[in-house]
C-alpha cells in the first residue's frame, strides 16, 4: 500500500492510497505533526515507504496507516496529552517497570485488559489525590485568610 494524497483535520492525519482507499492516523501519535502550522504541514516529501517532513524532523511510515490501533486507548490518550506527568515516576508508584509503561503508552506493547485496568486505576487515584490536595490547599488559604479579618468589638 502506499499513500498518494494526505490531508488534516484537527485531531488526524488522513491518508489515500493509489485505489482511493482514505486512512486515518490520531495525530497524538506524533506530536510535533499535532503542533505543527498548516504551511508547516504542507512542506512534506512522499519517500519510498513513507511521509517525510524534513523541517519538522518527523517521518509517518505508509504501513503505519493500517495498523489496528491508530487511534489511541484511553489510557495511552491521558500520557500522550499529559507531557506534565513523570511516566518513569508513575509506573514506579505502582510497581511497575517503567520501560514497560512507556511501551504501552507509545503502542510497542499491548498491555492486558486486566493491566489497562490497574494503569487506569492508578490514574484515577492520582487524580483523586491531586483533588484532595487543592481542596486541602483551598481550605488552608481560606482559614488564613479568615484569620487576618478583625473581629468587630
Amino acid at each position: 500500500m502506499k499513500i498518494k494524497e494526505i490531508w488534516f483535520d484537527a485531531n488526524h492525519i488522513w491518508g489515500r492510497d493509489e485505489a482511493g482507499k482514505e486512512y486515518k492516523q490520531s495525530l497524538l501519535w506524533y506530536p510535533k505533526l499535532r503542533a505543527a502550522s498548516a504551511e508547516q504541514r504542507s512542506q512534506y516529501t512522499f519517500g519510498f515507504d513513507g511521509i517525510h517532513w524534513r523541517n519538522l524532523d518527523e517521518d509517518i511510515s505508509f504501513e503505519s496507516f493500517e495498523y489496528e490501533d491508530t487511534e489511541p486507548s484511553a489510557m495511552q490518550r491521558f500520557f500522550l496529552t499529559h507531557k506534565e506527568i513523570n511516566v518513569a515516576e508513575f509506573a514506579r508508584s505502582m510497581d511497575m517497570n517503567p520501560t514497560l509503561l512507556r511501551n504501552y503508552i507509545n503502542g510497542f506493547k499491548k498491555p492486558s485488559k486486566e493491566r489497562e485496568q490497574d494503569i487506569m486505576n492508578h490514574i484515577k487515584k492520582l487524580g483523586e489525590d491531586m483533588i484532595q490536595a487543592s481542596c486541602y490547599s483551598y481550605r488552608t488559604d481560606f482559614e488564613s485568610e479568615s484569620m487576618l479579618v478583625a473581629e468587630p468589638s
